[in-house]
């Protein structure tokens, strides 16, 4: 059974995104705005209005100026949906359980402070290709599911199950009462091992820090191991965003999913 929370209605923009969003969810949209005379030409809006109609779909001509205010100037690419409300989990443990029952390995990632809508949707997206199930955030002190962040994440927030929880350490917890590892990503020199020393190939949340501030210490805590990504670079105080860091811890658990398949 599904648990679902809903925030405010969205407006959702950029070929990628409403692309994705038309081929899998294209009963949430209620409106499709696609910039009109010279403005419509080209393959990539061309796609979008070929989906539409092949959803069922009817589109809307807009002028550009009219697509710039509907966006508040976001930078559209002439596709604009006006959307239903995005719909969250609230269940962290509705992502393992389908995972298992697809004969997969749970891999979450969660995300502790991220406030910045384009590093979420950079982790939604990197997720999403990198085989993750699901996504963890907590209600406050969190970046949200916003139009900017659909769009960076390319559409990838129609594919995964992105969970709001209250309480980011009880959702750990019941994770790990579920079966799943708690690996924090932490900085080189904060008592972390190489993230290809840990066994990595099991059920896995990896929990990342915000942009500033990094984990709380009571998230840390709750955490099982601690995974660093060595910077050979020499350079002190060096370290990957929190968006590019994700992407390699996750390339590294699928890595070594895969591996272990074999």
């Amino acid at each position: 059974m599904q648990t679902q929370a809903s925030t405010g209605s969205q407006v959702v923009y950029g070929v990628h995104a409403v692309r994705e969003l038309v081929e899998r969810r294209p009963s949430e949209i209620r409106s499709l705005f696609v910039a009109e005379g010279e403005d419509a030409k080209g393959e990539a809006i061309g796609k979008v209005v070929a989906a539409a109609a092949k959803a069922g779909l009817s589109t809307i001509g807009k002028s550009r100026r009219e697509l710039d205010r509907l966006t508040h100037g976001g930078v559209h690419q002439g596709v604009v949906a006006l959307c239903a409300e995005f719909e969250y989990e609230t269940d962290p443990m509705v992502p393992v359980t389908r995972a298992q029952e697809a004969g997969k390995t749970p891999l979450l990632l969660l995300l502790d402070g991220v406030q910045d809508p384009q590093n979420l949707g950079a982790l939604i997206r990197s997720a999403c290709v990198l085989g993750a199930d699901g996504v963890v955030i907590p209600q406050d002190r969190s970046a949200g599911v916003t139009a900017a962040t659909i769009k960076a994440a390319a559409g990838a927030t129609s594919s995964l199950p992105i969970v709001k929880v209250p309480n980011l350490v009880r959702a750990m917890e019941q994770l790990k009462e579920g079966g799943l590892w708690m690996v924090a990503a932490v900085a080189p020199g904060q008592g972390g091992q190489p993230l290809w020393e840990l066994d990595l190939s099991i059920p896995v949340g990896l929990v990342l820090g915000g942009e500033g501030s990094g984990l709380r210490p009571l998230v840390r805590k709750t955490c099982d191991l601690r995974a660093e990504i060595p910077m050979p670079s020499g350079l002190h105080g060096a370290s990957l965003n929190v968006s590019a860091a994700g992407a390699v811890l996750l390339y590294e658990c699928l890595r070594q999913q895969a591996m272990g398949q074999q």
